[in-house]
């Protein structure tokens, strides 16, 4: 016997596992979609998510590429891992997985393609949206400004592409070192950690979506890991799946706050330790850790970025190129259109700035 026959539950309810089964839609969480989904409906251009660590960033960003319909939308989700890449690599990237099949290794042509295949979805009245996860990890005044030159490329009555960012608090100083870009985040929503009342119905999701019919946790006993998890969703699972393991060992039908105790306890965690600072009042929040996959997901086997997108026609998969010496070329000259001429006033402040700080 072990612990899931001991407390008669299906499956392992707290597993860091992807399982969209387990996924938990509590009101912050609604709140954070129905805004990003709105940002890319309407074709916002730069949307913004910001959380700390174990909030459930990525939970939200796998559910939102789940969300996105295939026959409205050219979509994929990229997962930054390393800081090292480069902006000639990440666009070749995005290309990629925009359905162009054979992305240029001259920057040039590549943004032409880009530009391109934009104009196809458009005319067939389809939006593209890529979503960045780990996006506090793209750390260079280049890459920032190789997306803003990328948000430069619109139609007549819209922007060609949206990008959704998803990371930590970090990401707002990265934008900073392109300030037009920054200027151009259309919307922003922070995702804080679960309020007492969330955490409780957190576990109580997940303990049913795994079979349980019966009271496994006491009252004391979630009031304990909502305080030493601070309502952070990943650390309510650590604490949890080690709380029912330690159960069984000791033949507790019912886990109160003492075996909560003892379990954080082994795992060296304390009030101060296990991450944002918040009491029982603070704000509602819904995310939950876990990694939602989609249905489809393809995930590049290299060193410093992982892909999600929609299935597409097939896209051979090619090793990252070496970082380019090409100009900072934000579109090609043979591109039907041009951007905006906010791009040069843009750059003017951008000197009057310097000039005043020179002052």
């Amino acid at each position: 016997m072990n612990y899931l026959d001991f407390y008669k539950l299906n499956e392992e309810p707290f597993s860091s596992a992807p399982d969209i089964k387990f996924y938990y839609n509590s009101a912050q969480h609604s709140k954070a979609l129905v805004r990003l989904m709105y940002a890319v409906d309407s074709m916002k251009g730069l949307a913004l998510l910001i959380g700390d660590i174990g909030t459930g960033k990525t939970t939200l960003a796998r559910r939102m590429l789940d969300s996105l319909p295939e026959e409205e939308y050219e979509s994929a989700l990229l997962v930054i891992i390393h800081s090292g890449i480069t902006a000639d690599w990440l666009l070749k990237k995005i290309a990629m997985q925009l359905g162009i099949a054979d992305p240029s290794d001259n920057k040039i042509t590549l943004l032409s393609q880009l530009y391109e295949r934009l104009n196809e979805l458009y005319e067939q009245h389809k939006k593209a949206v890529v979503l960045i996860d780990e996006a506090q990890m793209l750390k260079t005044k280049e890459m920032m400004e190789e997306f803003r030159g990328l948000l430069n490329l619109e139609a007549p009555d819209r922007k060609l592409i949206t990008f959704v960012f998803f990371g930590l608090p970090d990401i707002e100083e990265n934008l900073l070192l392109d300030s037009p870009l920054a200027q151009r985040v259309a919307l922003k929503y922070r995702l804080e950690s679960f309020n007492y009342e969330s955490t409780e119905a957190y576990v109580k999701h997940r303990l049913g979506l795994a079979g349980n019919k019966e009271e496994i946790f006491a009252t004391d006993a979630i009031e304990k890991i909502h305080h030493y998890s601070k309502g952070i969703p990943r650390m309510i699972n650590i604490i949890s799946s080690n709380a029912l393991f330690e159960g069984f060992l000791v033949k507790a039908k019912v886990i109160d706050s003492k075996i909560i105790d003892s379990v954080v306890s082994d795992l060296g965690i304390t009030s101060e330790q296990a991450g944002i600072k918040k009491t029982l009042e603070s704000p509602d929040t819904t995310e939950d850790e876990f990694i939602i996959e989609p249905v489809q997901q393809a995930v590049m086997q290299e060193p410093v970025m992982q892909e999600s997108a929609r299935p597409k026609a097939k896209i051979p998969v090619q090793p990252p190129v070496a970082a380019r010496k090409d100009p900072d070329i934000q579109k090609p000259a043979e591109m039907k259109a041009k951007p905006k001429k906010q791009e040069d006033l843009d750059e003017i402040d951008s000197i009057l700035d310097k000039l005043e700080k020179g002052n």
